[in-house]
């Protein structure tokens, strides 16, 4: 069993200050190392149009822009440098897994993925111009899931990288989303204008109960809605978009059987929780060194705006009252500790040779 850690940290002002704050924390880590030596292999990787990703991210969430250039101050990187590791354009995504039911009040997702990749850092943000959320970090700006304060709740599902656009990446797409949209109507809208690299499910769950999901690719965007139930995993399933998938469906297939099975039974949000965090119900994924090991899962419940977290498997979970934060309660947690059934080191927790 691997054991590891996810930190906790909460920030409250301009973007640019919540910039400096994510900089200076991440510097003290394991992870920024390992970051240091992507840049060389980054470079070669992609290239971006420094000009195209700056009116890109000022038109779907300004203070991103300052956030980069806050980020920039305590790497001591160049602006440059820095938009073209974390603005998300052009960038590529390995294959992954994650799971997500939303159903009754609560959005259960499960993020599945190489640990070597993690970040490991559970944001509890509040930005002076947007709308304050709650999500784990990845890509340093953006957000692998979240609720944002007015209880939007967004997840993203890997499908195809196969024949890349021009365009963003998935956690770098959630935190725009988290950023600006209120309800799962204006993010359905957003994701429609939004650029997008690769192909990948967007899930969306609102306060009202409102819920989506979205087939997104270079190739054009599909909403998909249901009357009942809403799961999701790694597969698109609208006519236009079928010809888009992988070959190999079955597993994905089995993994949303398996939680349209569980949903049955499941009735509330620490039910939710122990359903996808139990190998035993089929949810929670262990091939992690296919990428697509199960890292955390996350229950957000977007009217009390709760979430209920626990790091690797079979975890204790941890009640986070998000609108007590809000209100300037303290939240005293700073690490939340767990652990996966593998052998695959965390790059946030080891550091690099």
């Amino acid at each position: 069993m691997q054991k590891f850690h996810i930190d906790v940290i909460k920030g409250k002002g301009s973007y640019y200050q919540l910039g400096q704050t994510a900089g200076h924390l991440f510097r003290e880590t394991p992870l920024y190392q390992t970051h240091l030596k992507r840049r060389e292999k980054s470079k070669k990787a992609y290239q971006i149009d420094f000009t195209k990703a700056e009116i890109h991210i000022k038109s779907f969430a300004p203070g991103l822009w300052e956030e980069l250039k806050g980020l920039t101050s305590s790497l001591d990187w160049s602006f440059e440098d820095v938009v073209h590791e974390y603005s998300g354009w052009q960038q590529d995504w390995v294959k992954s897994g994650c799971s997500v039911l939303m159903k009754g009040g609560f959005f259960a997702r499960n993020y599945d993925y190489h640990p070597k990749t993690y970040e490991g850092r559970l944001m509890i943000w509040q930005p002076e111009n947007g709308y304050a959320s709650i999500g784990v970090a990845g890509r340093m700006i953006g957000r692998i899931d979240g609720m944002n304060e007015k209880g939007l709740c967004v997840g993203f599902h890997f499908v195809n990288r196969k024949n890349p656009g021009e365009g963003f990446t998935c956690s770098v797409i959630a935190r725009f989303l988290l950023d600006r949209c209120a309800t799962t109507d204006e993010a359905v809208q957003m994701l429609k204008e939004i650029p997008h690299r690769h192909a990948f499910n967007y899930t969306l769950y609102d306060a009202s109960g409102n819920r989506a999901i979205v087939e997104a690719s270079a190739l054009g965007v599909a909403v998909r809605k249901q009357t009942n139930d809403y799961a999701c995993t790694n597969h698109f399933e609208t006519d236009e978009k079928l010809q888009e998938n992988r070959y190999q469906l079955t597993e994905s297939k089995t993994r949303l059987e398996n939680i349209f099975a569980q949903s049955q039974t499941t009735d509330s949000p620490l039910e939710a929780f122990y359903r996808f965090n139990n190998p035993d119900y089929g949810i929670f994924k262990k091939n992690y060194g296919s990428w697509s090991g199960t890292i955390h899962t996350v229950v957000y419940d977007p009217v009390n705006l709760k979430a209920i977290f626990g790091a690797g498997e079979n975890a204790t979970p941890l009640v986070i009252s998000f609108k007590d934060w809000l209100a300037g309660e303290r939240y005293p947690v700073t690490k939340i500790f767990g652990q996966v059934d593998t052998n695959e080191r965390f790059s946030h927790v080891n550091r690099s040779s």
